[in-house]
Formats: structure tokens, C-alpha cells, sequence
């Protein structure tokens, strides 16, 4: 039988012979859209138990019920990876929580900077986009999203061991090639600045940790999105799972 090919996020237990429900957004994606109906499969992941093939066993308008048949795929964790950005125009930032996701971050924290434009973002729109983004990609892992932090207070309880790829914008020009840097085992997290860039304060802060290792994105300026597309593709070469 072939694989299924609609894949849903839900936040219940995948197990063997486990019965879940759908819930009414779920049930019209399902039966209204894609026009499935009893016993046909779809894809189920958790973020916790893999992918499951799982039968449809009640249809309706305002919800229904499949049955864990087996499982298709087991968990795949990304690296232990943060990005921590500061929220720009609302499709930005969508962007940016979407390609996160796709490109493994395993933790997506919005950060307020001395030049951040937005003081507020809806963490229950940025996990709706991480979760689509996972359905889409073939992930069976949604990343956390942090609530809205003060870089200055994340910097306050800054752990030892998680090293900081600090992507500088004023390091624009300057050769700095993340692929000399040196192994570093441990965690990892990536800081992308507002679309104003970091203030000297900060700037000067993020290059005196030990943890911090600045980073050079290229020739150019890129724009804050860009910037996390580039940055998460660069270190996921270098130290996480996109490695031979």
C-alpha cells in the first residue's frame, strides 16, 4: 500500500493501536478539502513518538478519529540548536519561524532589542507556522518557541555551555569563515539582529562572552529573514546534522 500522503501534527499519544481524534479544523482539512472518508490513511506525528500510517475510522463535518496502524517513521531530533531573532513585519517573521523550522532549529526565541520594531508577537501564530512547516517538510520534531525576551535578560542567564554564533552586521567585509572555527562540542545558538542591526551596547556585550563566536555573513547586508535563512544553513553545514 502506498504511503499516505496528507501528514497532520497532533498533540496526543502515537502508539500502536492508538485511537486519536481530529478536531474541527482538522475534520474539514480532512474530509471537506482533501475529500477523504473511512479507511482511507494519513500521516500522524507527535514531535514525540515519530510518524505513524494512521485509518481513518469516523468521518464527520465537525471532527473524526483514526487508528495508529504502524509506524512509517521514528523521531528525528534536530541538534540542539536555538535561533533567536528579533520580530520584524509580520510575514517576515512567519518566514523566519517557517524556515527555521524546515532547516532544524530546535528552539525559535523572539528577542526585543534596543532597535526592534515590534514589541509584541502571537506565540500561538509562530507555533502555528512551525507546525505547518514540519507537516510540510517531513518532520516529525516541532521546534519550541520562546515567549518574547529581552536580549539583555537571555544574556543575563546565558548558559556556559551554549556557544552563540553572533551573525555582526558591522562585520560585513570582513573575512570571517565559520568553517575555520574551531570544533566546539556542546549546544549551540544563533543571534540575528533587528532590521536596524544590533546597538553598540549590544554589539560590544555579544563580542565579550566567551561563548559568542562573531560571524561575517558575506559581502553584503542581508535583510533580517535572509540573514536567518543564511545563518541556519551555514551552521548546520559546519557543526550540525547536514554533515556526512
Amino acid at each position: 500500500m502506498d504511503a499516505p500522503k496528507i501528514r497532520l501534527y497532533l498533540d496526543q499519544p502515537l502508539g500502536p493501536g492508538q485511537s486519536v481524534a481530529f478536531d474541527r479544523a482538522q475534520a474539514h482539512y480532512l474530509f471537506g478539502v482533501m475529500r477523504l472518508g473511512l479507511g482511507d490513511r494519513v500521516a500522524l506525528f507527535d514531535g514525540r513518538a515519530g510518524e505513524w500510517a494512521a485509518e481513518i475510522t469516523e468521518a464527520g463535518k465537525r471532527g473524526g478519529a483514526a487508528l495508529c496502524v504502524a509506524q512509517t517513521r521514528p523521531l528525528q531530533l534536530p541538534p540542539d540548536l536555538w535561533l533567536l531573532f528579533a520580530p520584524i513585519k509580520k510575514a517576515r517573521t512567519d518566514f523566519i519561524v517557517e524556515k527555521a523550522a524546515e532547516l532544524g532549529a530546535a528552539r525559535i526565541q523572539p528577542v526585543q532589542t534596543e532597535y526592534t520594531n515590534s514589541e509584541r508577537v502571537r506565540g500561538d501564530r509562530l507555533r502555528a507556522h512551525a507546525v505547518e512547516a514540519a507537516e510540510q517538510c517531513g518532520g516529525t520534531y516541532v521546534p519550541e518557541i520562546g515567549e518574547m525576551t529581552r536580549l539583555s535578560t537571555l544574556l543575563d542567564q546565558w548558559p556556559t555551555e551554549r556557544n552563540l554564533m553572533f551573525c555582526d552586521e558591522a562585520s560585513v567585509g570582513v573575512a570571517t569563515d565559520l568553517a575555520a572555527v574551531p570544533d566546539r562540542p556542546g549546544p549551540w545558538a544563533i543571534v540575528i539582529g533587528p532590521e536596524g542591526g544590533f546597538s553598540a551596547p549590544e554589539r560590544a556585550r555579544l563580542r565579550a562572552m566567551p561563548q559568542a563566536v562573531p560571524v561575517s555573513l558575506g559581502p553584503r547586508i542581508l535583510r533580517a529573514d535572509t540573514a536567518a535563512v543564511a545563518a541556519l544553513s551555514l551552521w548546520q553545514a559546519r557543526f550540525g546534522d547536514w554533515r556526512g
